[in-house]
Order: structure tokens, then C-alpha cells, then sequence
């Protein structure tokens, strides 16, 4: 068998003359192998400059929060998302103030508004493979012993990373334990709002809009990252100074038309794209289901404890667009997969690759179906049980609070990752935010609605200690909810901040009915996840053999061969395009201001605020109209190929300048997650025009304009 390096540089090879501009999250290391096809698509810069994420462009393109961002000038000025912002917008409202709804701009520096606390930008400054000394320890061993080896291998990789204080550091696995890389990152937790617009165009369209082409949202935030008086990261404080990044991007004065070459650098979440068919059933025929059920109660849950409260309403404005998007999200994906009929092709495609694969290989193979079978009949429960924790504050908090108590009486290097000394400030961060994101009543909707589903599981999937913590039905879970949120006091910041130092020591906690609750429900997850961690370890020693046959086949059939995405730096290229999604039926690329005004009604989605139409009706678009249109531009469509996480990328035309950032996908494309089709697969973007414009004239900010290089016309 040939080594994994040499296996994935023939792949390349194979490859490379028949990879499609149009699909393909490369890792910027494969991007040399493919220059002459980028060059062919219009690039007009050198593909070996990408290969490397510490140089410019890529040293501009950041992590932020959940999502990308790029920095627009030398002092840490920062572009990204209004949704990937939300957060930190939603933070700092109030009823009395609601810049929500308002919209932000900074009266100079002074004036910026910090972010929540758990806020987070990382600069990748080092991308180096480390494959060989991950899997050194593993090999020979099976289950929990290979998941531990890997797990040991890692985290000492970062520790050893992490010596010099300066980098935030992780392992990330591609290829599905096929291949591993060291990532150092620069973690900025200084970060602060600039420059929001109002909700109004920021989210224009909302939910109704959301996924569908034409667009007319200007979905972008800008916020500016602060480092200590050394140059060094540094919590927040009145004496830091702006951050000096490697590289910022320079924003074009033009714009791209049909058929123009198109770039995006960004850190997409995940995709699936190199599963099993079984998964793809899996995700079919039960997953996305269950996912739109449950995202459908939670949002009427949170929509009806704010119904009547306008401080619950703000406060869980966020998490309820959150909610919805993950929910449309799984709805356009269930969808799209049933529409391109993606479980049949997936299984079409993986028994000829079966069939093409050799004898000693089948064996790990079908033992890899075997693990995945285990985790598919646990999967209802871990998915309730993950959204306890992610989708409520008070909760969430005890549960931390309780694990990292467990954790810390662990020698360091020993304890689960993301609860090592490393990762204090992030834990005292989410512990901090909670005031400005929580409701009682709305706390416990949330968690009735997620425990009444639970309790309805059948019994194999049930755990003993959450029947005993909140009973068997919904009125015990009632009242076992209303007696503990009135009697805890971990409502109080300082009560949570005292145990968390109790808990960072390894001491025991200072006594609280939410924390005697979550007692036993977190030893009954640590079960839970010592079973699951046997299964990952497995599927890290079985996935490799699926892996090379399926890259082999595909090598086969001149398929571009590609990590999933997991998080880390991607580039796609491509060029923008029309989408043509049924018979009958063609879209345009690009959409003007003349759609804000057709779509206008007044009333919340479709409430485009008065300055907005007012300057679109003085039709003063000199230096931002595009002049074949002679009106301006909003948004604009490419066959990028994204996916979450995208959210906020730069998109670059072929001399590297920022014409446009990403913010969502069409209806159609959705499931491009799990099944790519070059046909529906279009990406949407803010025009950079639009945002100069309203910047210039319509919610003005002059000074931002010049620090990014722009005319405030």
C-alpha cells in the first residue's frame, strides 16, 4: 500500500486536469496543482502565493465568531456579516436603545461598543501536517484506545504550540483520519462593533428571503479587533490599541458581470460530502426530519415567551434567528437531496466504487458500517441532549461549571479539550454574557420543549439520571423545572463567576439546586460520551480504507478530489452566473435598488427604512452605479461553491480586490452540504457597491470610507 503522502500527491496528479472551477473547497496547498485551471478560469495572480496562509491575500482572512471575516485596513478594521454580528449587535441593545433595529455607528473609536465576551477573531499565522506524529501512537490499536491515541497525540501537539502564549492552536483532521495538520492561530478577544446597519437592511427580507434569490439585503457588519499596548491578545480594556493585521484586503471600486472570474477565501463549517450512501439515507429519512421538527417547537416556544415582553424579544433575538436559519437550513437540504435524488445516486455511485475495490479492503469497510449503525440508534437522544446545553444560558452554565469541576481535578494534559487551562477565558466569557441573553420563563420553554420530546424516546435511548432530574412526563417535568429555577442563584453574574473559580480549581461547588440537579445528568453524560468516543475511535481507523477507494474511483472518473470542509481555510473559485432553476425560469445575477422598493411594504420583513428609500428615490448612485444597469447594484450571484460557516468570506474578482462578501445560498442549493449539482449550486453576496453607497450616503461614515482607501464621494 502505498504511503498516505504519496497516495494524496497522485491524486493530485490524477486530478488536477480535470478539476471543475466550479466545485471544490481546495485547502490552499492544492491550489499550485490547479493554477493552470484557475488560470484558465480568469485568475490573473499567482496561484502559488495562495498555497501559503500566512502571506497576503489569505493573511487578511479571518475566523470570526461563527462564520468569516476580512480585514479592510491596517488598524484591525474588520468586515463581516450583519448575521455573523448579530450577536454582538444583539448584545449591546436594550429596549430603551435598540440598535437592532437603529443600526450603529461609531462616534469615533472612543465610541465603539465591546463585544459580548465569548467573542472570538483568529488569524491563522501556521498551517504545518503532522500526520506521522498523530497517528504514531494509534496504530494496532482499535476503539477507544485508537480515539484516546489520537486524542493524547493532539493535544500535546497544541500544548507544545501554545508554549510562546501568543497562538491559539488545534489539530484539524482531513480526509476523515486520513490526514492531520497543527493550526496555529492568533485568538483576538478585544473586538468591537464599528459600523451596523439597521435590521431593515442588514436582514432585509428576513426569513421570507432567506435562501431565495433575488436578494436585496445589505448583510454586513463591520467591527475593529484591539490587542494589548505590546502587540500582544488581550481581554478587553480602555488602554488597547487597534490591531495591526499581516495583510488587509483592498476594497474594488468596480464590480464583476456575467461570466466574470470569482474568488472566496473563507473557513466553511462542515460537509459531508465523502459519506457513506448509508449516511445519505440516514440523513434523509431521519436527521433532517427530526431537526425540522424540533427547530419548529423551539422557535414557537421562544416565539411565545416574547410575545408579550419586549426585553425577552430582545434578548433572544439572536438565538431565535439562529434557530430559524438552522431550521430553513434543514428544510431547503431534506428538499434538495429528495429533488436531485441523491440517496439513489450516492448508492449507484458507492456500489461501483465497492465493486472496483480491493478484497482486503471491504472487510474495514463493512466493519465501518457496522460502527455507524451503533451511533445512527442513538442519535435522537444526542441530538436533544446537544441542544440543552447550546440553546439555553442558565442551564448551560451549571453544566459547564459542573464538568469543568471534574475536568480540573485532572492533571492538565488529561482533561477533555475545551476544558484545559487554555480555554478559561473563553468558559469565564460564556459565563459573562449570560445576563444580557436570559429569561427564566423563556429558559424553561426551551427546555420543556426539548425534555417532553426526550421523555417520549423509547426506553434503550433513555438515561437513567435525567428520568430521576426531571421525572418520566411533562407535569413532573414542569415542576421539577419551576422549583429549580426559582430556588438557583446562578442568575446572578457573581454567583457564577464564584463558582467558576471553585470549578477552575477543581473544588467543590459552593451548593445550588441547579448544580445538584446537573450533578448526576453530568457523570451520566460522561457514559454517554465515553461510548461515543469508542465509536469515533473506530470510524478514525476505519474511514481511511473507504477513503482511498472512494478517492480512487473517483480519481477514476476525473473528479476533483477535495478534504470536506471542517473548518478550516478554503478557497473556491468560479465566475458569476445566472441560475436557471426550473423549466421556464432565469434568474438574473445581479439585483438593484429597484427591488428594495418593489418588495417594500411597510411592515416587518419588507420595512426598508425611510433614508433608504428616500435616497433611492434622489437616484444619487455617482460612483457606486453600475453603468450597464444605470442604478445600483445590492447583491450579486456566483457558482461558488460554500457552505456554512462561508458566511462574511471575501469574494475576490482576478486581480484579488473585494468586490463582494458572502452571505447566503440559493433555495436549490442547500444540500450542496452533502450533494454538489453544478446546475443549482449559486452563491449570494453584498456587492461592495451597496455597502459604499449607503456608507456614503444614506447611514454615512465618512471616516470608516477613508480608512478603507474609499472616496466618500
Amino acid at each position: 500500500m502505498p504511503s498516505r503522502r504519496l497516495f494524496f500527491a497522485l491524486a493530485a496528479v490524477l486530478i488536477a486536469p480535470t478539476a471543475h472551477a466550479d466545485e471544490g473547497m481546495w485547502m490552499p496547498g492544492q491550489l499550485a496543482e490547479i493554477a493552470a485551471e484557475m488560470r484558465s478560469a480568469g485568475f490573473r495572480g499567482d496561484a502559488r502565493r495562495l498555497a501559503d496562509v500566512t502571506r497576503p491575500p489569505l493573511s487578511a482572512v479571518v475566523r470570526v465568531g461563527g462564520g468569516t471575516g476580512a480585514f479592510v485596513s491596517q488598524d484591525g478594521l474588520l468586515l463581516t456579516n450583519h448575521h455573523v454580528a448579530y450577536g454582538v449587535i444583539q448584545y449591546n441593545s436594550r429596549p430603551e436603545q435598540d440598535i437592532i433595529e437603529a443600526g450603529f455607528v461609531a462616534d469615533g473609536r472612543a465610541g465603539e461598543r465591546a463585544a459580548n465576551p465569548d467573542f472570538r477573531v483568529l488569524v491563522t499565522v501556521g498551517f504545518d501536517r503532522v500526520t506521522d506524529d498523530v497517528l504514531a501512537g494509534a496504530r494496532g490499536r482499535t476503539g477507544r484506545a485508537y480515539f484516546d491515541a489520537v486524542d493524547t497525540a493532539s493535544k500535546r501537539i497544541v500544548a507544545e504550540c501554545e508554549q510562546s502564549g501568543d497562538v491559539r492552536c488545534s489539530v484539524a483532521n482531513m480526509y476523515y483520519g486520513t490526514d492531520f495538520y497543527r493550526i496555529r492561530q492568533l485568538e483576538l478577544r478585544d473586538v468591537r462593533l464599528v459600523y451596523a446597519p439597521p435590521r431593515a437592511i442588514g436582514n432585509y427580507g428576513d426569513e421570507i428571503d432567506n435562501f431565495m434569490w433575488p436578494r436585496h439585503t445589505g448583510d454586513f457588519t463591520l467591527l475593529r479587533a484591539y490587542v494589548a499596548p505590546d502587540g500582544r491578545p488581550a481581554g478587553f480594556s480602555p488602554d488597547n490599541a487597534p490591531y495591526a493585521p499581516p495583510a488587509h484586503l483592498r476594497v474594488a471600486t468596480t464590480g464583476l458581470h456575467a461570466g466574470d472570474y470569482a474568488m472566496l477565501a473563507g473557513y466553511p463549517g462542515i460537509t459531508f460530502r465523502h459519506r457513506t450512501a448509508g449516511e445519505f439515507a440516514r440523513q434523509v429519512t431521519h436527521t433532517l426530519p427530526q431537526r425540522v421538527a424540533v427547530f419548529d417547537a423551539l422557535i414557537a416556544a421562544v416565539e411565545a415567551a416574547g410575545r408579550d415582553d419586549a426585553d425577552v424579544r430582545t434578548r433572544y433575538a439572536s438565538q431565535l434567528q439562529s434557530l430559524k436559519n438552522n431550521r430553513k437550513r434543514a428544510a431547503g437540504e431534506l428538499e434538495g437531496l429528495l429533488r436531485s435524488d441523491a440517496v439513489r445516486q450516492r448508492s449507484d455511485d458507492e456500489t461501483a466504487m465497492l465493486a472496483r475495490t480491493r478484497a482486503d479492503e471491504l472487510g474495514g469497510i463493512e466493519a465501518l458500517r457496522a460502527v455507524l449503525a451503533e451511533g445512527d440508534a442513538v442519535a435522537e437522544r444526542d441530538l436533544l441532549l446537544g441542544l440543552v446545553a447550546s440553546q439555553t444560558q442558565l442551564m448551560r452554565a451549571a453544566l459547564l461549571l459542573e464538568r469543568l469541576r471534574v475536568e480540573s481535578a485532572k492533571p492538565d494534559a488529561e482533561r477533555e479539550t475545551g476544558y484545559q487551562t487554555r480555554d478559561h477565558a473563553l468558559i469565564e466569557g460564556v459565563l459573562r454574557q449570560v445576563q444580557r441573553r436570559f429569561s427564566p420563563s423563556a429558559e424553561q420553554a426551551v427546555l420543556r420543549t426539548l425534555l417532553e420530546r426526550y421523555q417520549r424516546l423509547p426506553d434503550a435511548q433513555r438515561l437513567p439520571a435525567f428520568d430521576a432530574a426531571f421525572g418520566r412526563t411533562p407535569d413532573a417535568l414542569a415542576r421539577a423545572l419551576d422549583a429549580v429555577y426559582a430556588a438557583s442563584a446562578l442568575g446572578d453574574e457573581a454567583a457564577r463567576l464564584s463558582r467558576f473559580a471553585e470549578a477552575r480549581d477543581g473544588r467543590a461547588l459552593e451548593d445550588d439546586p441547579l448544580l445538584a440537579l446537573v450533578r448526576p445528568l453530568v457523570a451520566a453524560q460522561l457514559e454517554v460520551e465515553g461510548a461515543r468516543k469508542a465509536r469515533e475511535g473506530e470510524l478514525l481507523r476505519l474511514r481511511p480504507a473507504y477513503m482511498r477507494a472512494l478517492f480512487a474511483w473517483r480519481a477514476g472518473q476525473g473528479r476533483a478530489v477535495y478534504p470536506d470542509a471542517n473548518g478550516t481555510l478554503r478557497i473556491s473559485y468560479g465566475r458569476v452566473e445566472p441560475l436557471s432553476p426550473r423549466d421556464a425560469v432565469t434568474y438574473a445575477p445581479v439585483t438593484t435598488v429597484a427591488g428594495i422598493v418593489e418588495k417594500h411594504t411597510g411592515a416587518a420583513p419588507f420595512d426598508a427604512p425611510q433614508p433608504l428609500l428616500d435616497a433611492i428615490a434622489r437616484g444619487d448612485f455617482a460612483g457606486t452605479a453600475e453603468a450597464s444597469l444605470g442604478t445600483q447594484p445590492v447583491n450579486f450571484l456566483t457558482n461558488l461553491d460554500t457552505t456554512g460557516g462561508n458566511s462574511g468570506s471575501p469574494v475576490l474578482n482576478a486581480r484579488g480586490e473585494l468586490v463582494g462578501l458572502n452571505f447566503d445560498s440559493n433555495w436549490e442549493s442547500v444540500s450542496a452540504s452533502w450533494w454538489f449539482d453544478p446546475r443549482m449550486k449559486r452563491a449570494i453576496h453584498v456587492d461592495m457597491r451597496y455597502m459604499r453607497w449607503l456608507m456614503a450616503k444614506v447611514y454615512p461614515a465618512p471616516a470608516l470610507l477613508e480608512e478603507m482607501g474609499l472616496p466618500a464621494q
